[in-house]
């Protein structure tokens, strides 16, 4: 199959249906060889990669998309963040001694809650919460849109450790089909059929034979495909900023602490920023010109 790192819309002409898929090979590569990850955590965190790409389209913002998926159980954190430019990246929590290969999705986070942010470059950050309780990820996801009295969602996810890949389904408001009973048999239609298609079916075929597949007898209208990819968002510059709001005097005796050098990691990607008292000296003595100049303007 051809680059797997994109999500591509679609829609029906004759009924208030559209869609989206995602695809996902490199940027899930990339994750996963940031941290050895057992095989069902793996398939975890491709599945809610997968489904951070369909909702950073759906949700139609300028920002940063957040999911974080927290349990009592063998994986107590998920964490996906993807921006409006397509960037991802992600981290998974798990207990290996509690990681069985056969567990099934309420055995790996037990008592989950998953929260959805959305934190835009202007606006108002908004989150909306909803419980793990289904039988899978995909599932759950799908009774948030449905509680959340926002658009009718359907999600289908599935992630092998190699690939990840997603397919939504979402009901638009009334346009093309008025009337109630045909809008909710045209939606009930559209979800039956994508209900048959299997995790080796997503996972192995492309987006046109998917679609041809299902809806080979509807009017089915595939638009270009938006890339995606893994891309962390750490910088030595962020870190640097995160240690001046610390102060001096702290930084000062965290340097005798650490034996003259502090280590900031990126939990996400592992790259590690090391700054010793030079450095440190360095970081005020640019922040107090940068004061001066401030005030002098």
């Amino acid at each position: 199959m051809a680059d797997f790192d994109f999500t591509q819309r679609f829609i029906f002409d004759n009924s208030d249906v559209r869609g989206e898929l995602a695809s996902l090979e490199e940027s899930y590569a990339h994750v996963l060889a940031k941290h050895t990850y057992p095989e069902p955590v793996a398939a975890l965190l491709g599945e809610l990669l997968a489904a951070a790409a369909l909702l950073i389209n759906t949700l139609k913002f300028d920002g940063l998309l957040v999911l974080q998926a927290r349990s009592s159980g063998a994986v107590p954190l998920l964490v996906v963040e993807c921006s409006s430019d397509g960037e991802l990246r992600a981290i998974a929590r798990y207990d290996a001694d509690k990681i069985s290969s056969a567990a099934s999705f309420q055995e790996l986070m037990p008592e989950g809650v998953l929260a959805l942010t959305v934190d835009p470059r202007e606006g108002q950050r908004y989150q909306g919460l909803v419980a793990l309780d289904g039988a899978t990820l995909a599932e759950c996801l799908s009774s948030y849109f449905v509680n959340s009295a926002q658009l009718p969602t359907r999600f289908w996810l599935y992630a092998d450790g190699q690939r990840a890949r997603g397919m939504l389904l979402q009901q638009l408001p009334a346009d093309r089909v008025r009337d109630t009973d045909e809008r909710e048999e045209s939606w009930q239609h559209a979800i039956a059929l994508a209900a048959t298609l299997t995790a080796e079916e997503l996972l192995g075929l492309d987006n046109e034979t998917i679609l041809h597949r299902l809806y080979h007898e509807d009017q089915v209208r595939l638009f270009p495909a938006t890339d995606v990819k893994f891309q962390c968002s750490c910088t030595r510059e962020r870190s640097v900023q995160a240690l001046v709001s610390l102060g001096l005097e702290d930084l000062q005796l965290l340097l005798a602490e650490k034996a003259g050098t502090i280590e900031i990691d990126c939990q996400f990607c592992n790259e590690r920023y090391l700054f010793n008292e030079a450095d440190v000296l360095q970081m005020f003595a640019e922040q107090d010109a940068t004061d001066a100049s401030s005030t002098v303007h």
